[in-house]
């Protein structure tokens, strides 16, 4: 696996090759994503990209980890008030307010990674996991809490709940870029409130209402 530079230069350069490389895979996909291309794209040497990646592999495992970044900072300010129902609320219309923006295109860019690097590469499968164990976290987090104030019923699981919600945003976004549709995304997200308000104690529900 390749080092990071020790100078702000040379991390400039990687980054560089990273970004021009994300921005290919995202336009043409893997499979039509060479080393020359992102040579050409990011203005760079065939020895400099050697110098910060052993081989194809071993970029498209960065690509796969900036992926990752970018998608949960996106969402970062919105996860932060993932701990209330009020707050998952506005999380979720986020997600379908995006969709809307983006007339349903894209889908999630982990899961289009996943789905094209996953079988072929254990260590991009490895960061793509790391990347949804992330955001899992952050749905953890936000019901965690909720549940050490009493939100939650004693018998819910907040790890099990978010690991529901994610499978359920991941299946809608699924669903949203195939059939264009992003209503797709407002269906899961209604889903998961009735998930969450069904773990939610009596109090809660009340108090929401």
């Amino acid at each position: 696996m390749s080092k990071l530079p020790s100078t702000a230069k040379g991390r400039a350069t990687r980054e560089r090759i990273v970004e021009a490389a994300a921005e290919l895979v995202a336009e043409r996909g893997v499979a039509a994503t060479s080393l020359d291309d992102v040579r050409e794209r990011a203005r760079v040497s065939k020895s400099q990209l050697y110098h910060y990646f052993t081989d194809r592999d071993d970029l498209l495992r960065a690509v796969a980890g900036a992926t990752c970044d970018a998608v949960l900072e996106v969402q970062s300010d919105a996860l932060a008030g993932f701990d209330s129902l009020a707050g998952i609320g506005r999380y979720l219309d986020a997600t379908v307010a995006l969709q809307e923006e983006r007339e349903a295109r894209g889908g999630c860019p982990i899961g289009s990674l996943a789905g094209q690097l996953a079988e072929r590469d254990e260590g991009a499968r490895l960061v793509l996991a790391g990347g949804f164990g992330r955001w899992e976290a952050g749905l953890s987090a936000g019901l965690e809490a909720m549940a050490e104030r009493g939100e939650l019923r004693a018998d819910a699981d907040p790890r099990l709940l978010a690991t529901q919600i994610l499978a359920l945003l991941q299946g809608a976004l699924l669903l949203t870029q195939v059939r264009r549709d992003p209503s797709q995304m407002r269906v899961a997200a209604d889903g998961a409130l009735a998930l969450l308000r069904a773990a939610a104690n009596r109090t809660t529900t009340e108090r929401k209402s």
